[in-house]
């Protein structure tokens, strides 16, 4: 058998200095390593809407997705829960927190009345329980929706029968 030099292992200190040398890209990659560390630990938001599901209808209007009832709307207006009386009921039992709905109010077409949106974009608070005797009256809701836009919607249903679609 021939006779084979010794064979040397290089590296050891190599590796090292070459570290040193680059070490702009060690401390970049170090950074985005911390950085993905605190985005995986970071703060958990609460779905919306509570049931957890996907929010059915279309987004709110810009700065409108998030507030809570009392806050105010970078247009200076605060936000406010209005139960509302839907005529029917049925339609009620569809809705889920967190939808996006247009309120119409549809007057008497015996008295020339005619249907016009009163709220749109309206995000649904709340739908209380059903009452065991089901009434003519309708089902209520709770939206939520700008100051404005609930004097609006109590005015409405005052001289008027209210409907939902689903946006």
């Amino acid at each position: 058998m021939p006779h084979f030099a010794p064979v040397r292992v290089r590296g050891g200190r190599y590796a090292l200095r070459r570290f040193v040398r680059h070490r702009r890209r060690a401390v970049a990659a170090g950074l985005a390593v911390t950085a993905a560390a605190f985005v995986v630990a970071g703060p958990r938001d609460a779905p919306d809407p509570p049931r957890g599901g996907p929010v059915r209808g279309h987004p709110a209007p810009a700065g409108r997705a998030d507030l809570s009832p009392g806050v105010r709307e970078p247009d200076g207006e605060r936000t406010v829960t209005a139960p509302v009386r839907i005529a029917d009921a049925a339609t009620v039992r569809l809705l889920r927190p967190g939808d996006r709905v247009d309120v119409i109010a549809a007057q008497d077409p015996a008295t020339g009345g005619r249907a016009e949106v009163v709220a749109s974009g309206a995000r649904v608070a709340k739908v209380p329980e059903p009452v065991e005797e089901v009434t003519a009256d309708g089902a209520l809701v709770m939206l939520s929706v700008p100051r404005s836009t609930a004097a609006r919607l109590a005015g409405a249903s005052a001289t008027a029968r209210l409907a939902v679609t689903l946006c």
